[in-house]
């Protein structure tokens, strides 16, 4: 689906895991005028993904699960043309992602959504953490996701897993907007996003670089 004039604003947060995109989106819901529509990774494995096949595009940088990854690229596919549709009818849409490539074999999926949404007003955010601050999150999550988590005691390393999630989620570090959650609150980070799209979002943007292979 093409884009015209009355299309609506796209967000895509992209980050680790406990990095905070999530309350990010909802502080963008709450305070941004207007619907905006959250189409991001834990609404698609939580309630779209059959349990049989989740964590679907929240697998973790590493190759953990092979047997899953050929329908990574569907289903991420498929949720970036939703994003479009919903985009086309005229309502913004806020997302949150983990986009990494380290599967058990490269599969491109970051160019191929950035291909996808191309021709739609997109800003494309990364969200950093440090890494210390990231585990004493993944320490004290919210009730409903306890287990969730990869965690370790204050005195324990971070696991092998989150520091794959800190070396890859970046890659290849090509933004319209950074911000640092360690430093600045969600409605700081807010605030931020709201001035770069009251600025205007340079171009080529950054997912126009990416489709390209830039």
């Amino acid at each position: 689906m093409n884009s015209d004039n009355h299309a609506g604003q796209i967000i895509i947060l992209n980050g680790a895991p406990r990095s905070g995109k999530s309350t990010i989106a909802r502080t963008i819901q709450e305070r941004f005028e207007g619907p905006w529509m959250n189409l991001g990774v834990d609404t698609y494995v939580r309630h779209i993904t059959p349990e049989r096949y989740r964590p679907g595009i929240g697998l973790r940088p590493g190759g953990e699960r092979p047997d899953l990854e050929e329908l990574v690229p569907l289903f991420y596919a498929a949720l970036y043309e939703s994003i479009a549709i919903h985009s086309g009818f005229g309502l913004n849409v806020v997302a949150d992602f983990g986009h990494h490539d380290a599967y058990s074999q490269p599969l491109g999926i970051l160019i191929d959504c950035a291909r996808r949404l191309a021709d739609f007003p997109v800003l494309f955010v990364g969200v950093h953490c440090p890494v210390e601050t990231i585990m004493e999150r993944r320490r004290a999550p919210a009730a409903e996701r306890i287990g969730e988590y990869l965690t370790v005691s204050a005195t324990e390393p971070p696991p092998a897993a989150v520091l794959r999630w800190q070396e890859q989620v970046h890659i290849p570090g090509i933004y319209d907007l950074e911000i640092d959650t360690s430093v600045l609150t969600p409605a700081e980070c807010v605030q931020m996003i709201r001035e770069k799209l009251d600025s205007g979002i340079e171009r080529p943007s950054a997912f126009e670089r990416i489709a390209e292979g830039k």
